[in-house]
């Protein structure tokens, strides 16, 4: 009987031993082929990526849906998340990579690994109706320790102002753009900030009358100014992102994706990313 059951613990072992190999040596790259179809993760902000109509739209979903398609993957299935989970949700496995035109920063860099930069883009400012404080800037915001701030949670503007010398007292962080519209037009906030196309063309959709875009305002000369977003992938998923900064170059260099972004609002001359600017750069802080 000891022995039977000896003999019966050690296949069983063989068999676990056998599953595991094939699991280990299994591609997340071939596995997405197969099955036709990659999950992303997505913030619902316009420009970048959204949904409208029950499709996934912008900038950023455009690059890569055309990207996974030349890889042989045809459907994108979108994943909705607020911007501040869409890390945490890569790491637990809810999607496969993140298209959101997330900006690469040093910090980000030690979490998840970005695809080379896709899109360069810049900051902006949305007031009360008149912009009765006349506020141009985060320096003009760091002066007027009366001024509060509605800030979406995980964004790089509360670095990008504390660094100008606004105090973390003046910055209310809120889930999402448009919450924090809602701040400003009911006076718990006297501004937000959020990358320029973004929240421009969010106020230009909600047609909020109380509320405009501050077309004097004036970009920070600090770190992290302008942005570049990416592409993001889990650490381990080397060949997945090496195969897709492969794809994505082809594209950059043919002029498809100057193409794909101008429909979204974006230029070529102001938003397309220069080739001496790579993720290794930005993450390393020599151009960030």
């Amino acid at each position: 009987m000891r022995k039977a059951l000896v003999g019966f613990l050690a296949i069983m072992m063989l068999v676990v031993l056998a599953a595991c190999g094939e699991d280990s040596s299994g591609s997340k790259l071939e596995d997405l082929k197969e099955k036709g179809v990659v999950k992303v993760g997505f913030a619902n902000e316009k420009p970048y990526a959204y949904e409208e109509d029950g499709e996934l739209q912008g900038a950023a979903v455009a690059i890569a849906k055309a990207v996974f398609e030349n890889l042989g993957i045809d459907e994108v299935d979108g994943k909705l998340s607020e911007f501040g989970n869409l890390i945490p949700g890569l790491g637990a496995g809810k999607f496969d990579v993140i298209t959101a035109g997330m900006a690469i920063t040093p910090d980000r860099c030690g979490n998840v690994a970005f695809g080379e930069p896709e899109i360069k883009y810049g900051e902006g400012l949305i007031v009360e109706k008149g912009n009765p404080m006349n506020l141009m800037s985060y320096k003009d915001i760091a002066a007027n320790p009366e001024v509060k701030v509605a800030v979406m949670s995980g964004a790089t503007e509360k670095e990008f102002m504390i660094k100008e010398g606004v105090a973390e007292s003046q910055i209310m962080m809120v889930p999402d753009i448009p919450a924090s519209f809602s701040a400003v037009e009911s006076g718990r906030a006297t501004v937000t900030t959020g990358t320029e196309m973004t929240i421009k063309m969010a106020l230009e959709s909600a047609n909020i009358d109380k509320l405009e875009f501050v077309n004097e305002f004036e970009q920070p000369e600090i770190e992290g100014v302008p942005s570049y977003g990416a592409a993001a992938f889990l650490n381990e998923d080397d060949e997945l992102r090496e195969a897709y900064n492969a794809e994505l170059k082809k594209m950059k260099e043919n002029g498809e994706i100057a193409a794909l972004i101008e429909p979204f609002g974006f230029t070529e001359e102001m938003n397309t990313v220069d080739n001496d600017i790579t993720t290794e750069s930005v993450c390393s802080g020599e151009n960030y």
